[in-house]
């Protein structure tokens, strides 16, 4: 059964269960497929609680205040007001919050008591069998876009056409190719990249071919999915200041040319971009690559997660890097919340770097001394740290300042906490304390103040 599908039968929004899942944080895998199957657990949890679900809905639809908040979790005013602001909220003018604060899930981070929800989902899935980890407000944000390809109703309902067009932007190692081939699983495409060679006119096995070739081979075959990298290069728009080149000016004329037949011919283009701000206009209009998806780089809970899956991605039980990593209970996500914190704004990119640094240090150590027991101490995670911190350039900084100046114009409304936290984690490289400044005149050296 789909989502949208329980969702009628229980008579409430696929948007509030999306939210509860979030909120209640449930891990993606436990209640939905990437094709949105309702896992089995899940669909037994929502409808032996539907009063539950249909009481979260209510309170999310509701705009309230931190007394009505804390009185309808019996909680007290200043630990809500300091749960609320921890988590980054929107709050209107007036002292009301947007209804997409959950009173239930701000209790649930104060300790409520929610053990009713979590029996359902008693065997968690390991890190290893999970289609990805975290980012389940992308996932979500990415499947209300993508539901025009799941649900053709929506385009008879509602006249919301699939998309022709959409770019991920994001800062390098962000993971955009990733999510380019999680869309084309979504929705059921076939994963093509456009090649560079195709950019201007090229030999392939003999033949001569260019991109135009290319897109009307694609369109006869049967939904494909192309992606298309270093797009906001190719797509700059043409200033004095830009130096476009001819073979990129030529491929915008291209695309822009054959882009109104995409949706009929069940195809879609996927531009990854680090950033949208250069893109020509006429590239963004509506109809063409007027969808922008925001990719950003893990976040604290995320960065443990995505360490631990690559530490142990592979490994045997009695592996002899599993071993040691099970003796220092480096198994377990908590043991990476503290290395975690200190990798502030860092890239997939540059996790997987920093864990590849540990392995070899955990392995030249214990070839050393041929003991299993060695310690993952403080010492040995900072070294690999800052092996790892060889790509925390200045220039990457500037990308990720960039992004979030993308990020605010684009998408601010939707990913509010991320785009907050990630402001916070690069300020904190920023600061540069400013010297005191004197109070009152200056005074010359004979002690008389200066006209």
């Amino acid at each position: 059964m789909k989502l949208i599908d329980l969702a009628k039968e229980l008579n409430v929004s696929a948007e509030a269960i999306k939210q509860f899942i979030q909120d209640f944080d449930l891990e993606l895998v436990e209640c939905v497929s990437t094709n949105f199957e309702i896992k089995e657990d899940f669909e037994k949890f929502a409808r032996e609680n539907i009063d539950f679900l249909k009481l979260y809905e209510k309170d999310l639809d509701k705009t309230k205040t931190v007394e009505q908040i804390a009185e309808t979790i019996n909680q007290p005013k200043e630990k809500v007001e300091k749960a609320i602001k921890e988590n980054n909220p929107n709050i209107f003018d007036n002292g009301f919050f947007k209804s997409s604060i959950s009173s239930f899930g701000i209790d649930n981070k104060l300790g409520g008591n929610y053990q009713f929800v979590y029996d359902y989902f008693g065997n968690k899935t390991t890190l290893q069998k999970r289609d990805f980890i975290g980012y389940r407000d992308l996932f979500f944000y990415i499947s209300a876009i993508l539901e025009p390809f799941l649900n053709p109703q929506q385009i008879k309902d509602w006249g919301i056409n699939k998309p022709a067009g959409i770019i991920l932007y994001g800062p390098p190692g962000s993971g955009k190719i990733f999510w380019a081939n999680k869309i084309a699983e979504i929705i059921g495409y076939q994963f093509k990249e456009v090649k560079k060679y195709y950019l201007g006119t090229s030999f392939v096995d003999g033949n001569q071919t260019n991109l135009n070739d290319f897109l009307v081979s694609m369109m006869k075959k049967d939904k494909v999915l192309m992606f298309l990298d270093d797009f906001d290069e190719i797509m700059m728009a043409r200033k004095a200041e830009n130096n476009v080149a001819s073979c990129n000016l030529e491929t915008q004329e291209i695309i822009l040319h054959h882009i109104s037949k995409f949706e009929q011919e069940d195809l879609l283009m996927i531009g990854s971009a680090n950033s949208v701000a250069e893109i020509d206009e006429e590239i963004l209009a509506p109809g063409r690559f007027d969808v922008m998806i925001p990719v950003f780089p893990p976040n604290a809970s995320e960065r443990s997660e995505i360490i631990l899956y690559a530490m142990t991605k592979g490994l045997e039980q009695d592996s002899l890097l599993y071993k040691i990593l099970k003796n220092n209970k480096a198994d377990k996500i908590p043991f990476w919340h503290g290395i975690s914190s200190e990798m502030k704004v860092f890239s997939n990119t540059m996790l997987i770097d920093f864990t590849q640094s540990l392995k070899k240090r955990i392995k030249g150590i214990y070839q050393r001394t041929k003991n299993e027991k060695l310690k993952i101490d403080q010492d040995l995670l900072m070294r690999a740290l800052r092996d790892a911190k060889g790509k925390l350039t200045e220039e990457y900084l500037d990308q990720i300042a960039g992004f979030l100046r993308d990020a605010i114009v684009n998408n601010f409304d939707e990913f509010q906490y991320r785009i907050q936290g990630l402001k916070k984690e690069l300020d904190s490289y920023r600061i540069v304390e400013e010297p005191p400044r004197e109070i009152g005149f200056h005074h010359n050296e004979d002690g008389k103040s200066q006209g």
